[in-house]
């Protein structure tokens, strides 16, 4: 090439050069604060201008910078989570620094319970979310808790429409979500067991460390593995904003209303919080000492899974740090622990006749409950700091979790006592990237890895396994697109693909009771499962008006649902003749809300389908074993509240759920199509809620909260011994009443008073009629008093 060649290309590259250097110099930054009403920064709040790219996230203190803005007119946007969006006009003049007046955003209370992160790992308005969904505030935790302290199952049960009612247990088998297995999380960490579902994963965190609880209904992938219904996410608390050093102060005392004998029980909680600069924690520590459960005749509840004479424990750590305005750490641990140390047992009552009760005796085997249930977090995250303004957030997680339940001296031969035990860890890596921004259309997308081991095993306490140990692998990548158009039609859809590997070592069955003989003792050879499977969501939502805001959506999700329960009850010698196969859920449905000045509404219709379920069937001798054959669930919920006053709230809602199995059977050579219902293992009775929340003078309010249990009649009794097969019970309706009371007699003390089933109704627990068995006809608590004290400094 010539000299001259390489002239130009020098003047060439010199004109751009000194181009962008002027370019550069006509450039401005844009800094400010954002604040609330009474002058306190507001982390994390959004700040934009709108039809272009450029925006930031406020830092720890409120602050704000947008760098390389050319000069001219804008609207600058501001949000934040529980205020209400504001936008200004902003001129920006060329080569300079400009600082704006500060943005004082008002606080929307409405709007605080009503965002969501679990829909797509990203903070949205609920009513912007293509989704179903239910979210309880710490007011509302707050309130049914006050009258069941210790049962976290009761609190979510009696205030979610679609999830079923507690079992008064340990457990929360039956307790399903929409007809439909439900995934349980806390912070976004697993705690359900799906290898081997041992039913007691809604119960796994004291209430008082909840922030908020946030339900998403219908099969959902967006967390992996488990969610068949839906899942449930236990959000934990966060300091108080603006305080460098506080604490609260709990004391209280429970027990039977009407028969307060060797009933009584106490609780007490410490916790402190702080934001001392760019620190910031909350420790809190539980103690729970329950007496004995008695129901409404003043009879010993049956000790059997109970929540009588429990002692429970809950250790709570979270610990941030803001590294600066975009870069943010932060670790959290969590400590649970609920055991039964009772001096009653069963003597069993007559199904149908009269109940199943405790009575003084001495128990064999080791004591039952949750021996501990650990888990912990690290998480970083980074507000737009890298290319093209996407975020980052990248979580390591570990959970470890023990389970024994009660002793069977002759179901396993020799006796016995089991437990699960299961241990966790995850990474998890999120992203998020802006693709699109305009008042008319904008878009962003959520997309990352997963990373899961899970080791799960049931075993007896003396060693012998029931379960082989089994070892699963994850790695999921995903991603979700989420735009707006047209300003008000909110698009949402993505893809999540599982590729799982599960280990089952060479393992025999062990030999269980079944009538008069004990079957098992198979040598079965194991081997290596292994799933890949694509699942999909798609929903839009019409987000223009209050007053009519309607949604449609699909959702599939995936779940390797009882493969443990598969695998213990194998007749075949090898794993490659099991019934292994996954299921995959398709969710359809559709919805509405609306609000109407004070008065809110909404309902929504969904079916749920899938080629094969894990309706858990009994044999006939009462082990129960999953059905693998294509089931459809539907139902419908509607809900309404009404504000008509600032000192006056009531409302109520409505689900109802049903569902069937088709099986296949050959006769005369053909295959023959029988449809049969889902037992009340998965299949919930109608429910309704309704509740009232009144404020006669400012340091005094008062909530009744009312859950009715409806009737479920779909199974007849055996011809010949006129018994019902487990889970096929009839279960027939109730009614109970809540009532709680708070009077604050300054602004750090106050005395709060709940009582649980305040009319004293004696009546039996779903699961309790629908197992069909005398041992486990138990009815639920009577009128149940909870006098709690605090202190806040």
């Amino acid at each position: 090439m010539s000299s001259r060649f390489f002239a130009r290309l020098l003047f060439t590259l010199s004109g751009l050069l000194v181009s962008v250097s002027v370019f550069a110099q006509t450039l401005s930054t844009l800094r400010g604060n954002v604040r609330d009403a009474k002058g306190t920064g507001l982390p994390g709040a959004t700040v934009r201008l709108l039809n272009t790219n450029l925006g930031a996230a406020t830092d720890g203190s409120g602050t704000f910078e947008i760098g390389n803005v050319p000069a001219g007119d804008y609207t600058l946007a501001v949000t934040a989570v529980g205020y209400t969006a504001t936008q200004q006009r902003v001129q920006v003049q060329e080569a300079q620094t400009q600082t704006l007046a500060d943005v004082v955003l008002a606080e929307n209370r409405a709007e605080l319970g009503e965002v969501i992160v679990s829909a797509s790992r990203r903070a949205e308005p609920i009513r912007e979310t293509p989704v179903s969904a239910t979210i309880l505030n710490a007011r509302e935790i707050q309130l049914q808790a006050a009258a069941t302290p210790n049962n976290l199952a009761a609190v979510v049960g009696n205030a979610v429409p679609g999830l079923g009612l507690t079992t008064n247990q340990t457990g929360n088998v039956g307790q399903t979500l929409r007809g439909r297995n439900v995934l349980v999380l806390i912070d976004g960490i697993p705690q359900s067991t799906p290898l081997r579902a041992g039913g007691r994963d809604i119960r796994t965190i004291d209430p008082t460390v909840i922030e908020r609880v946030e339900v998403i209904k219908g099969a959902t992938a967006i967390f992996g593995n488990g969610a068949d219904g839906g899942l449930i996410n236990y959000i934990t608390k966060r300091p108080v904003a603006g305080q460098k050093f506080g604490g609260l102060t709990t004391l209280g005392v429970n027990g039977n209303v009407a028969h307060p004998g060797n009933s009584l029980g106490y609780r007490a909680t410490q916790q402190f919080y702080g934001k001392p600069g760019n620190f910031d924690y909350v420790v809190s520590g539980t103690f729970d000492q329950s007496g004995v459960y008695k129901d409404a005749r003043g009879e010993v509840i049956s000790p059997r899974y109970g929540l009588g004479e429990t002692k429970t424990y809950n250790g709570f750590g979270k610990l941030g740090y803001d590294l600066n305005e975009k870069n943010r750490l932060e670790l959290m641990y969590n400590y649970f622990s609920s055991r039964q140390n009772s001096d009653y047992v069963l003597r069993a009552g007559k199904y149908g006749q009269f109940p199943t009760i405790g009575v003084k005796g001495s128990r064999g085997g080791v004591d039952e409950g949750t021996r501990h249930n650990h888990n912990a977090y690290l998480t970083y995250r980074g507000q737009e700091v890298l290319p093209l303004r996407s975020s980052v957030e990248v979580t390591g997680y570990w959970q470890d979790f023990r389970t024994i339940y009660d002793a069977e001296p002759t179901f396993f031969e020799g006796g016995g006592q089991s437990e699960i035990n299961s241990n966790k860890l995850g990474l998890r890596i999120n992203l998020n990237t802006p693709i699109l921004t305009g008042e008319q259309f904008n878009a962003d997308v959520t997309y990352g890895l997963d990373l899961l081991g899970d080791e799960t095993v049931q075993n007896l306490v003396d060693g012998r396994l029931w379960t082989p140990r089994m070892q699963m692998r994850n790695l999921a990548p995903y991603a979700q697109l989420r735009a707006t158009l047209f300003e008000h039609f909110i698009l949402k859809g993505g893809a999540r693909v599982e590729n799982i590997q599960v280990k089952v070592p060479d393992y025999t069955t062990l030999r269980t009771q079944s009538g008069n003989t004990y079957v098992g003792g198979v040598a079965v050879q194991g081997g290596t499962l292994k799933y890949k499977t694509a699942v999909y969501n798609a929903g839009l939502r019409y987000a223009r008006y209050k007053w009519l805001n309607p949604f449609v959506s699909y959702s599939e999700g995936f779940s390797l649902y009882e493969l443990g329960r598969t695998l213990r009850t194998a007749r075949a010698n090898t794993l490659s003749l099991l019934e292994t196969e996954a299921i995959v859920v398709r969710n359809y449905e559709a919805g509405a809300s609306s609000e109407l000045g004070p008065l809110t509404l909404s309902g929504v219709y969904f079916v749920s389908k899938s080629d094969l379920g894990a309706n858990l069937v009994d044999q006939g001798n009462g082990i129960l074993v999953p059905q693998r054959a294509p089931e459809r669930v539907w139902g419908y919920e509607l809900t309404a509240d009404f504000a008509p006053l600032k000192i006056l709230s009531l409302g109520g809602s409505w689900s109802w759920v049903e569902g069937r199995a088709t099986l296949t059977t050959r006769v005369n050579g053909q295959d023959v199509l029988q449809g049969v219902w889902l037992n009340g293992n998965r299949i919930a009775p109608p429910k309704a809620t309704a509740y009232v929340r009144y404020q006669p003078i400012e340091p005094l309010s008062l909530a009744l909260n009312y859950v009715y249990s409806g009737t479920r009649t779909r199974f007849n009794r055996n011809a010949r011994t006129g018994a019902y097969a487990s889970g096929e019970g009839a279960v027939n309706s109730f009614g109970l009443v809540n009532f709680t009371s708070t009077y604050s007699f300054t602004e750090k003390l106050r005395l709060t008073l709940g009582v649980e089933n305040l009319l004293n109704n004696a009546y039996y627990t779903p699961i309790a009629q629908f197992n069909g068995t005398d041992a486990n006809y138990t009815r639920g608590n009577g009128a149940r008093f909870n006098l709690t004290a605090g202190y806040s400094f």
